[in-house]
């Protein structure tokens, strides 16, 4: 996934955070030894160790590609010392309600703290914090025959709902192995699954999204797959077939995406992504654009990547 550079970072608000959705972000093993490492080498290059020597630019490099790749506790660090103005950082309070909204988002508590602080600050990103541009060499429309392998179910459960996709996913223009890694990633097959933010069913249908696509029964399989179903075409369309746009915002909502122009530096979103993209490895995914207009901050940012 590559994240939309855009001239102009974007603004967030300290209250946003104070009311975020994301109480506790998930880590997997591999993010929680990544983080250690990025804050290690920071604390280094922070501190100098008789070795290395201090070297103020660097440590805060490292601070930050923790932060961007999701860690809360770089995040709550970087708040902090923009915050005070520790060592070579110049006191910046939009800079630290940037990092310190970050971290609250995922239920760090002392970013809470700090954030009420700053209650009049505005937020803004620093370039750090925009994911490096990879080169796309891909002049070909996507090929809606994707090469994925297909799903092997182990258990009958499996068998009849990878069926059932199979089946209707065509009907909403979605290829059926983004739909399955979908519903490995969010409910892992279990047509009961409740998640603790009252996620339901199969492909984890919150309240607002049932309501949205006119899911009446959100533990019933059909309705849930199609509700899901409905939702992949809508952000396929909104975010022109961009499969980790797509992910992202069926984990973090759209308008996160938006306001980050890109997948969001929270690591439960970040590891959904990469399970969702390790799954269905295409990077993009035919869309109908007739479904919705595109996302306009997509569209800003794309047009701010190439001047």
């Amino acid at each position: 996934m590559r994240m939309m550079n855009t001239a102009a970072a974007a603004t967030t608000f300290v209250a946003f955070a104070l009311g975020a959705a994301l109480a506790h972000a998930e880590i997997t093993l591999e993010q929680s030894a990544q983080f250690a490492m990025l804050r290690a080498q920071a604390r280094t290059y922070e501190h100098g160790d008789g070795v290395v020597p201090k070297d103020p630019v660097r440590a805060q490099e490292k601070y930050c590609e923790a932060a961007r790749l999701g860690d809360a506790e770089a995040q709550y660090s970087l708040g902090w010392m923009y915050m005070v103005g520790r060592g070579s950082l110049a006191r910046d309070d939009g800079l630290a309600a940037f990092f310190l909204v970050l971290a609250a988002e995922q239920g760090h508590e002392q970013a809470r703290n700090l954030l009420r602080m700053l209650s009049k600050a505005e937020a803004y990103s620093p370039g750090c914090m925009q994911d490096p541009v990879v080169p796309d060499f891909h002049v070909d429309p996507p090929v809606f025959e994707s090469t994925e392998e297909p799903f092997v179910a182990t258990t009958l459960e499996q068998a009849r709902i990878v069926k059932l996709v199979e089946r209707i996913a065509p009907d909403y223009g979605v290829h059926p192995q983004l739909a399955i890694a979908v519903i490995r990633a969010e409910s892992n097959f279990d047509p009961k699954a409740r998640s603790p933010r009252n996620a339901q069913g199969l492909m984890q249908l919150i309240p607002e999204t049932s309501i949205r696509f006119n899911v009446k029964s959100p533990y019933d399989p059909v309705q849930n797959v199609r509700g899901g179903l409905s939702y992949l075409r809508w952000l396929l369309a909104y975010f022109e077939g961009d499969v980790a746009l797509v992910a992202a915002a069926y984990n973090a909502g759209e308008q996160t995406v938006n306001r980050y122009q890109g997948v969001p530096p929270y690591a439960e979103t970040r590891a959904y992504v990469k399970r969702v993209r390790q799954l269905y490895k295409q990077r993009e995914h035919p869309y109908d654009a007739r479904v919705t207009e595109p996302s306009a901050e997509l569209l800003r940012a794309r047009a701010a990547n190439t001047r």
